[in-house]
């Protein structure tokens, strides 16, 4: 293999590509980067047998090869050429010689044939989709999914396809998030269960991109493409729970506040409760205003926000975090807020009668 290329797209190749690796092994080939010349592109490979990441830059390509190199070495050597020409040659040893002005290093190279085949979609289900929808839908609602291991399935974001549209749903035991959003194609209704860090790695390529993207799902792997960048991931495996049972459907009480006022006087009040460490804000409604009660053994702090109320007067706790999460995802400048009982979810919607989003929130029971 030898070839020339660009330092700083090699670089931003590497730094793609890196994430993909695994750091928790005692398998060296996974915390390697697979490194493939042929016709004039050189492809980079990564995975750790859940999330694979692919990424094609143009070479100059003298003779095509491939190899694997140590990944957070090969990361670090090559942040530092990002303003030179590199020449990647390898010899019959399968040491790597990187080559820029007049200066060089080497590098032993991990066996080729020990990299895993990364799966390839083909005859596939897809979606097609706006890069700024898909992107938006990510972002509201990712943070909702669960961070423990207790329950696996809810470490994914359920995506739902259906009839030119498509729902995500993820939900962690103590809140909710969900969005819909419209497609511009899609070849079938399926569902899937995306993990979450999956998620996160193509909505940081979506900020790279205006146009419309691509999503492939076929058996357990969904595989995205985005400006030569390809994310093939495994998908989460069991069913998912039946999410339209938990959220209601009947209030007792409808509030409509500034989105803005709720956020700012929210991050106030809650001051006091992290100190405590129990992050409760107490949110207590009546007539025209809202008054949000945070306390602390060392004081309170009260926040008072004018509202308009339909229903009866309630008093109920929150995580002020769950709350805040939903919150600063939120655009609208006036949010719905419905209630049924201090016991029960409360609902974050738009005003209109249609929404978007939905977000669950449960109460903390007051003493």
């Amino acid at each position: 293999m030898k070839l020339i290329c660009d330092g700083l797209e090699l670089s931003d190749a590497v730094l793609k590509v890196i994430k993909a690796t695994s750091t928790k092994t005692t398998n060296p080939i996974l915390e390697g980067i697979k490194l493939s010349a042929v016709n004039d592109n050189l492809v980079l490979s990564a995975t750790d047998l859940d999330l694979a990441i692919v990424k094609t830059i143009k070479a100059e390509v003298f003779i095509e090869g491939e190899t694997v190199v140590p990944g957070r070495f090969f990361s670090e050597y090559i942040r530092k050429l990002t303003n030179e020409q590199i020449e990647l040659s390898l010899d019959d040893t399968n040491k790597l010689n990187i080559k820029y002005t007049d200066s060089q290093g080497n590098l032993q190279c991990l066996n080729v044939m020990e990299f895993p085949d990364i799966k390839q979609l083909d005859n596939a289900e897809y979606f097609e989709i706006k890069s700024s929808d898909f992107e938006n839908i990510i972002n509201k609602t990712i943070f909702s999914v669960a961070t423990d291991d207790s329950r696996p399935i809810l470490k994914g974001c359920l995506l739902e396809i259906e009839n030119k549209a498509i729902k995500a749903v993820a939900l962690d035991g103590y809140r909710l998030a969900k969005i819909e959003k419209p497609l511009i194609n899609n070849s079938a209704n399926f569902a899937a269960i995306v993990p979450s860090r999956s998620l996160s790695e193509i909505s940081k390529l979506l900020e790279e991109t205006e146009n419309n993207i691509k999503v492939l799902i076929q058996k357990n792997y969904l595989m995205a493409e985005i400006n030569n960048t390809k994310i093939i991931t495994r998908l989460l495996d069991g069913d998912f729970i039946n999410y339209k049972q938990i959220i209601p459907t009947k209030f007792n009480t409808n509030v409509i506040i500034n989105k803005i006022h709720l956020e700012d006087a929210l991050e106030r009040a809650s001051i006091l409760s992290r100190i405590d460490k129990n992050n409760l804000v107490k949110f207590t409604v009546s007539d025209k205003v809202m008054v949000l009660t945070g306390k602390s053994d060392i004081g309170d702090i009260k926040e008072n926000i004018t509202v308009a109320l339909t229903g009866n007067d309630i008093t109920v706790a929150f995580n002020a975090r769950y709350f805040l999460e939903a919150l600063r995802v939120i655009s609208d400048e006036f949010i719905k807020l419905n209630f049924t009982t201090t016991v029960a979810p409360c609902i974050i919607t738009n005003t209109e009668s249609t929404s978007e989003y939905t977000y669950l929130i449960l109460p903390v029971r007051l003493m």
